[in-house]
C-alpha cells in the first residue's frame, strides 16, 4: 500500500524542527542548556509513556481531575498531537495490531511508515471519538486536544526566557533545551511503534509481533517491554521481570505514596507465565 506524505502544516513544522536541530553549531554552547535538555526529554517522556500511554489509552491507575489535566498538558508538550488523538489512535492499534487496520503497523505496511510516515499524514487526522468517550467527555481535555499546539508553543516560549533572563541564553536554550530534545523525544516515542515490532524477545505468544527490548526500554522509560505489554496491556508495570526497568513505573509508584497517582493496576501472577522461549 503505497502512501504519500501530503505538504500540510504538521509536516512542514516537523522538518523545520529537525532543521533547527543543525543550528546547535551556530548558537552558544552551554552545558546549562544541555542539562536543560536532558531534563525536559525525561519528563515529557515520562508524561508520553505514563500519560498518553499507561493512562489515557490503557486507565491503568487513577488521577483526579486536576491531575488529569496537568498530565494531558505535559504529554502535549511533547509535541505529538492530542491527548484524546493519541489515546484513540493507540487504543486501535491493540485492537488490530499489525493487521492491514493498525495504521502504524511496520509489518503490515513498512518500517518507513510505522515509525514516521503515519503521523505527518493528513490521513489520520481524525479518530473515532467513541473510542475515547471515556476521558472525552471532559470538557478541558478537549480543548487540549483541539488546541494541542499551545502546549509546545507555551514550553517553548518559557524555555527561551529562562534562558534569557539567567544569562544561558535565550536561543541557546531554545535549541539545546527544547528543539533538540524534542526531536529526540519524537524518535524515541516512535520507536516504539516501528522497532519494538521488529527487533527484539518473545516472551509471550501474542497475535502481533510485538518484543521486548532493553535498549527501547531504557530511551523510552519502560515502554520497551513491549512484549510482556501486548500480552497484557491493562497492567501498569511493563518491566514484569526484576532485571527489567520500567522507570516509568517507578516514578509512578512513588507517587502513588503520597496519593497523586491512585489504584495502580498490577501485572497479575496468572499472565505472567511465557508462552514462547
Amino acid at each position: 500500500m503505497k502512501q504519500k506524505i501530503p505538504i500540510t502544516v504538521v509536516s512542514v513544522s516537523f522538518v523545520l524542527l529537525h532543521l533547527a536541530c543543525l543550528t546547535v553549531f551556530i548558537v552558544a554552547f552551554s552545558w546549562w542548556a544541555v542539562l536543560i535538555g536532558i531534563l525536559l526529554y525525561l519528563i515529557r517522556m515520562f508524561a508520553v509513556t505514563a500519560g498518553y500511554h499507561r493512562y489515557f489509552a490503557h486507565r491503568t491507575y487513577r488521577l483526579s481531575r486536576f491531575n488529569q489535566f496537568a498530565m494531558a498538558f505535559a504529554a502535549q508538550t511533547s509535541a505529538q498531537k492530542g491527548v484524546l488523538w493519541w489515546a484513540a489512535h493507540h487504543r486501535d492499534h491493540h485492537r488490530f495490531s499489525d493487521t492491514e487496520q493498525d495504521i502504524h503497523s511496520p509489518i503490515a505496511r513498512s518500517l518507513w511508515w510505522s515509525h514516521l510516515g503515519w503521523v505527518l499524514s493528513d490521513d489520520f487526522d481524525d479518530y473515532n471519538q467513541t473510542n475515547i468517550r471515556d476521558f472525552g467527555k471532559f470538557p478541558e481535555l478537549r480543548f487540549l486536544n483541539t488546541y494541542h499546539w499551545i502546549c509546545p508553543w507555551l514550553l517553548g516560549t518559557a524555555v527561551f526566557a529562562l534562558g534569557h533572563f539567567t544569562g544561558i541564553g535565550g536561543w541557546s536554550a531554545l535549541v539545546w533545551g527544547f528543539v533538540l530534545s524534542t526531536v529526540l523525544l519524537f524518535h524515541g516515542t516512535f520507536s516504539i511503534n516501528s522497532l519494538s515490532h521488529l527487533w527484539g524477545t518473545r516472551r509471550f505468544k501474542t497475535d502481533d509481533h510485538s518484543r521486548n527490548n532493553f535498549l527501547l526500554a531504557m530511551i523510552t522509560l519502560g515502554e520497551g517491554w513491549h512484549n510482556n505489554h501486548h500480552n497484557f496491556m491493562n497492567a501498569c508495570r511493563q518491566g514484569i521481570m526484576w532485571w527489567e526497568i520500567d522507570l516509568t513505573y517507578y516514578a509512578l509508584k512513588m507517587m502513588s505514596w503520597v496519593r497523586i497517582v491512585k489504584d495502580i493496576r498490577p501485572y497479575p501472577q496468572s499472565a505472567r507465565v511465557a508462552t514462547e522461549p
